[in-house]
């Protein structure tokens, strides 16, 4: 999982507050290679949490990014490879992403996180045609609720 990544996700547990960003329990992290692309840096840089990507890019071993940032810095090619090896090429390979209010540890196998809830974590309703039915983290199962809605 790259850091784009995580720079995205937040936890999604019923009841928490502040689900972003999500700690990060590194077990095995890799560094891929990916094309350096200045542009894609610059139009993501507004959308980027930066203390989040360098704490995270810390966590991962990786302390180059300045820990202050502005906008000026985008027309310096050295601050944009760094920026974009902590963002494209630092992979969480193995271990888990922990939300910050509750410590429940999401796990993160062969680089793909497990963002699924358990039912008691979340609430989502659905309503198709008359019926009311709720779905917890898992695809295409909907249990009905005994409520009709006319």
């Amino acid at each position: 999982m790259r850091l784009v990544t995580h720079n995205m996700m937040s936890s999604n547990i019923k009841g928490v507050a502040n689900g972003f960003p999500l700690l990060i329990e590194a077990a095995q992290v890799v560094e891929k290679e990916v094309d350096f692309n200045a542009d894609f840096l610059k139009n993501i840089f507004a959308r980027i949490e930066w203390k989040a990507l360098v704490e995270a890019s810390k966590t991962m071993g990786y302390s180059e990014l300045p820990d202050n940032v502005e906008s000026s810095m985008l027309d310096s090619e050295e601050f944009l490879r760094k920026f974009h090896h902590a963002l494209l090429e630092i992979h969480l390979e193995e271990g888990a992403l922990i939300c910050p209010e509750t410590g429940r540890k999401f796990p993160v196998t062969k680089g793909i996180p497990n963002m699924l809830l358990h039912e008691d974590e979340c609430t989502v309703f659905v309503l198709t045609g008359h019926d009311l039915y709720h779905s917890c983290g898992t695809p295409g199962v909907l249990k009905a609720l005994s409520i009709a809605v006319y």
